[in-house]
């Protein structure tokens, strides 16, 4: 019965929902993501290379971890007031911890033989970096990501709350007009949407693993550092 109810609401709000609500959460999910990339992964990469700031690292995720969204985007409404800005600040300030600490772990993880090996054989530090510490550091970068993906598309409901108008969070904070079946069938989009982007990531960071780290005692094994803590 409910599974009949949400594929009839889905067909009757087709465009409302997919061609609306789901390119809108998507809009914030891209934003965000890339924005929490651009910002963690260089800081990352940086102060792993140099073997510095690993209490910033740490901390840095351990703050972000405990603030709440709801908080944060609360404190938004005084800066930025309501809308799309606000929340896609709030996403960005829960992503960025677990890539930063991921890529950091992962340069500053790189066995130092190695990296004494490539200066030896005249390679500058940036090249070191590039040729030798990023690739290695790839699986953890991704997983990462990942993880950071997955918060993301989960968080993005929470724009309805702030009023910014276009994503299935409008639906699921809606009961009123939507009625229940529209609230399931809201969050199981969301859901759907979720697993989406951590199943693309997964195999991202399958891809990126070297074949002697894949496996039970590999690096796609552990996941994100966030996780395992």
């Amino acid at each position: 019965m409910v599974i009949a109810s949400v594929f009839t609401f889905l067909t009757d709000h087709w465009d409302d929902l997919l061609r609306g609500q789901v390119l809108w959460t998507l809009k914030l999910f891209a934003a965000a993501f890339a924005i929490a990339v651009l910002i963690a992964v260089p800081l990352g990469l940086w102060l792993g290379h140099i073997h510095r700031g690993a209490f910033l690292a740490i901390n840095i995720s351990n703050v972000g971890r405990a603030l709440p969204s709801l908080a944060v985007i609360a404190i938004g409404v005084t800066i930025f007031g309501l809308g799309f800005f606000n929340v896609m600040v709030a996403l960005v300030i829960l992503a960025v911890p677990v890539i930063l600490t991921n890529t950091y772990v992962g340069v500053d993880g790189v066995d130092r033989d190695l990296t004494e090996a490539a200066r030896g054989m005249g390679m500058k530090g940036f090249q070191t970096l590039l040729r030798l510490e990023l690739p290695l550091a790839l699986p953890l970068l991704f997983a990462g990501m990942r993880t950071a993906a997955l918060y993301i598309m989960a968080t993005t409901p929470l724009a309805a709350i702030t009023g910014a108008p276009g994503g299935l969070g409008d639906t699921i904070v809606n009961q009123a007009s939507y009625r229940f079946v529209g609230v399931v069938t809201a969050a199981l989009l969301v859901s759907a949407l979720a697993f989406a982007v951590d199943g693309l990531f997964a195999l991202l960071q399958h891809y990126v693993t070297p074949r002697a780290l894949r496996g039970r005692g590999g690096i796609e094994a552990k996941g994100s550092v966030l996780e395992a803590t």
